[in-house]
């Protein structure tokens, strides 16, 4: 890719990981090597296997003095129990629910926390799409969602630590740097080890947009190809006139999309797009085996972006979002290994004749209804963040 600002981006070694176990051991593995400090936040979690597993974990770094800082979104992990919490409590594990700007027992208006990461001692960090609950993880016999997430050491790491300080002070403190200085550790990798990284935030009261502006990088500079999977795929109409200035520049686009979603509304909007998408020469995939909870690009074999990004106005305008962005080749290719071992097994093309054998007059009515419902929510979310702007 051409045009990408040089200078925002640190070298640091990285490891693509999956969701499932090899997810999960981890986290477990880093929790249990911690010295120093634990921050972990993320959108959702639960109080099932899982997340007793994970806790259980944090309360064995506690008793070794390991500082821990747990914030979870106030909306989607409002489930939690008040016994759960004075437990961690009681173990000296700090809690917070990132708050929205207002609430009541029936209403819940405001941003939400929908990044997932979690820093260790300022040194390691793991950023990706994974929440902390049983459906990211191969428990009980059932597969995992499947998502990705990126494993991080070197200088991105006390970037994020001051990133989590920062918002677990619901960003009114200046120079956290100061609480991120058990990372005092000068990396020494070989040139082979490494790849340009960089973190990219969307917060519109903050007004950051930089993930937004990664992705208006690709579809303008891609030279090749564009392959994409995105977990709930309702581009806003600027994505769209990109997307369309990507194609007709002759670029191929490739979308991994779910074929089940936890969000049978946001599955419905999104195949009202397939028309559109479709008569672009767009090749749609959905992926058959379970729900596909993954946001992350791959262009021209040579740049990724991952993270809890989707490519819609939620994500672009409403939600707290996170991704990193990676310059590399040869981790480029190892993605785009994966995503095409997951098309050549795991999905099913929609092609033009197949989108119109299984779409019913009824079921396209459906589509359509949906798609307007999702773009009038997104609506106001968008007007309301951008008058905040």
């Amino acid at each position: 890719m051409k045009n990408l600002i040089e200078n925002t981006f640190t070298k640091n070694k990285i490891k693509l990981i999956k969701s499932g176990k090899p997810y999960f051991d981890l986290l477990l593995k880093l929790i249990s090597e911690s010295i120093q400090s634990i921050h972990i936040q993320t959108y959702i979690f639960n109080d099932d296997e899982t997340g007793k597993s994970i806790v259980n974990a944090l309360k064995i770094a506690s008793q070794k003095k390991v500082k821990i800082y747990l914030l979870v979104d106030g909306y989607a992990s409002k489930n939690l129990s008040k016994i759960f919490i004075e437990n961690l409590k009681k173990e000296n594990i700090n809690f917070r629910f990132f708050n929205p700007l207002f609430k009541n027992n029936n209403f819940y208006f405001g941003r939400r926390l929908h990044h997932k990461m979690i820093v260790i001692d300022a040194k390691y960090a793991v950023v990706g799409g994974m929440n902390i609950a049983d459906r990211y993880n191969d428990c009980h016999n059932i597969k995992a969602w499947l998502d990705f997430a990126v494993f991080l050491e070197g200088p991105i790491a006390k970037e994020l630590c001051i990133l989590c300080w920062k918002t677990w002070n619901g960003f009114k403190v200046n120079k956290t740097e100061e609480y991120c200085k058990e990372n005092n550790t000068l990396f020494h990798f070989k040139e082979s080890e490494t790849s340009l990284s960089r973190i990219r935030r969307n917060d519109w009261v903050r007004s950051k947009n930089e993930i937004s502006t990664t992705y208006k990088q690709i579809l303008e500079t891609a030279e090749k190809e564009i392959t994409i999977i995105c977990s709930y795929f309702i581009p806003g109409s600027k994505a769209k006139k990109l997307l369309k200035f990507a194609i007709n520049k002759g670029v191929k686009v490739r979308l991994i999309l779910a074929s089940q979603s936890d969000v049978p509304i946001a599955k419905s909007a999104e195949r009202w797009m397939y028309d559109w998408l479709l008569r672009k020469n767009v090749e749609i995939y959905e992926y058959q085996p379970t729900v596909l909870h993954a946001k992350m690009c791959v262009v021209d074999e040579k740049f990724v972006t991952i993270g809890s990004y989707n490519i819609n106005n939620i994500s672009a305008y409403a939600s707290i979002e996170l991704n990193i962005d990676i310059k590399n080749e040869n981790f480029a290719k190892e993605v785009n290994q994966n995503l095409d071992t997951i098309i050549k097994d795991n999905c099913i093309q929609i092609t033009t004749e197949i989108y119109h054998k299984t779409n019913t007059i009824f079921k396209q009515f459906y589509h359509w209804v949906s798609y307007r419902i999702f773009r009038i929510v997104f609506f106001l979310f968008t007007f309301y963040f951008k008058r905040q702007e």
